[in-house]
């Protein structure tokens, strides 16, 4: 559905805005958001390390490629993550969580912030051809979904944003794989399933959360234009999808299997009980801290039950 997007002429950013007491360092990590970036970097490496699994191969032999394949991911999600920064200026001004970003700031030019982001997509995009040409095909897929498709169309007008957004983030994997061997696997087409579907529900709880932020900017997150029920119904469906993917990875063990289906049917026990409270924001909350451990904890799992081969 289609949402009211902020006119040129109600653009929010001034040139005026007072500057913010912060350092360069703060300003940088504002600038790349930096857990956001980490949190797209660890499913790159573990697409990575699965692929060695997968295909019987040392990791001592492939350091070098594994060094390339992480520093461009890391510099293309990077750049992507500065664009969206400087694309959002003007929205971020009205945001108290993005208020403190150099690009609302003005400690960083809107023009350096431009040329930052896309000099850094560049040197990123560089870095994965020297790996494979399908590694380097998948992040500019990341970056055009973020950077075009989602930052530049979609956020401000359709609640389709945060499907649309959960594309960038579930090719992470395939990129790391995709370094070692073709992505065109059932691990790593799993893999873009969990981080796909897992995206949604998360972002979702962090759009309940900060709902007055994103009415007040003019941003079609689901809750702000269809309200909390909706969105409530819409986060059990998408974390109710994630049941059966563990039993598509059942090369990784029977305790994968259970540990993650565990997993999940605990989020589902915490989402419905959302149907009964009254308290959204600190259900939301709740939501969020969970789908953030969710994910940390499978990938973790997933690198652990791998180990014995890497000691062979």
């Amino acid at each position: 559905m289609k949402f009211k997007e902020i006119a040129p002429s109600q653009k929010l950013l001034k040139n005026n805005t007072p500057k913010q007491s912060s350092t360069l360092i703060s300003d940088v990590i504002a600038l790349i958001k930096l857990r956001v970036l980490i949190a797209n970097v660890l499913p790159v490496f573990v697409g990575f390390w699965l692929a060695l699994y997968f295909n019987n191969r040392s990791f001592a032999e492939h350091w070098g490629l594994f060094l390339l394949t992480m520093a461009g991911g890391t510099f293309i999600m990077a750049g992507a993550l500065i664009l969206n920064n400087w694309y959002d200026a003007d929205i971020d001004k009205v945001m108290d969580r993005t208020k403190g970003r150099p690009t609302v700031t003005g400690n960083f030019s809107l023009k350096a912030v431009l040329n930052a982001g896309i000099a850094t997509s560049v040197i990123g995009f560089i870095l994965l051809l020297f790996t494979t040409l399908e590694a380097s095909l998948y992040g500019v897929i990341g970056w055009f979904t973020y950077v075009v498709l989602y930052s530049m169309w979609s956020k401000r007008r359709y609640t389709l944003n945060t499907v649309i957004g959960s594309v960038s983030g579930a090719v992470t994997p395939m990129i790391g794989w995709a370094a070692i061997d073709t992505a065109i696997h059932p691990v790593p087409i799993v893999l873009f399933l969990l981080l796909f579907i897992w995206q949604i529900p998360h972002t979702f709880a962090i759009a309940i959360k900060k709902y007055d932020e994103y009415k007040a900017a003019g941003v079609a997150m689901l809750p702000v234009v269809h309200g909390m029920a909706i969105t409530k119904r819409q986060m059990l469906i998408y974390i109710t999808c994630l049941l059966p993917l563990p039993f598509l990875l059942y090369p990784l063990g029977i305790v994968f299997i259970v540990i993650s289906s565990l997993l999940t049917i605990g989020w589902i026990v915490l989402c419905v009980r959302g149907f009964f409270i009254e308290d959204n924001w600190k259900w939301a909350h709740m939501n969020f801290l969970y789908s953030v451990n969710y994910l940390n904890i499978l990938f973790i799992l997933m690198v652990i039950l791998t180990l014995p081969l890497f000691g062979n």
